[in-house]
């Protein structure tokens, strides 16, 4: 596997991503484990864009485990600052599984009635609204309609 290469323009903006992240990945005592590998590319995987944490106080060797990750990761270093590591790969696309296509299912919504006189405390109702329902400013249900549209949009559309 070959590591990804960046321009200037795009190394600057992942950096300014990558800014607010917390490494997701130690390097330890060990060094550079198959075990280290396969959690970073699990991580590159879900994220995309990751910071790695590497105990070692010699520099070449910090650069030496950059290097070996970009190899191995088919991925790009984005920032070695310290001994913080920012790499990036994209992320893979997912396909949709069977449970994230459905529709969303029935939901429990609290419904507040409030007093005509207003001395009283409001009343409050848990209704079970199915995903083709919503709920009325009055507080009842009722199915969902398609938005009307204009005829003007129609007969431009």
């Amino acid at each position: 596997m070959t590591a990804l290469t960046l321009t200037p323009t795009e190394r600057r903006a992942l950096r300014a991503d990558a800014h607010h992240l917390d490494p997701v990945v130690l390097v330890g005592g060990d060094g550079l484990t198959d075990a280290v590998v396969r959690e970073a590319d699990a991580a590159l995987n879900a994220h995309g864009l990751i910071k790695v944490r590497v105990f070692a106080d010699e520099r070449p060797v910090r650069e030496e485990m950059l290097g070996t990750l970009t190899d191995r990761l088919s991925a790009a270093a984005v920032q070695h600052i310290g001994k913080l590591l920012v790499l990036w790969r994209p992320v893979p696309e997912r396909e949709k599984t069977e449970q994230e296509a459905r529709n969303p299912g029935p939901r429990v919504v609290k419904v507040l009635s409030f007093s005509k006189s207003g001395n009283h405390r409001a009343t409050v109702r848990k209704v079970r609204v199915l995903g083709n329902e919503r709920i009325t400013a009055a507080g009842t249900v009722k199915r969902k309609q398609q938005r009307q549209v204009s005829p003007k949009k129609k007969a431009a559309g």
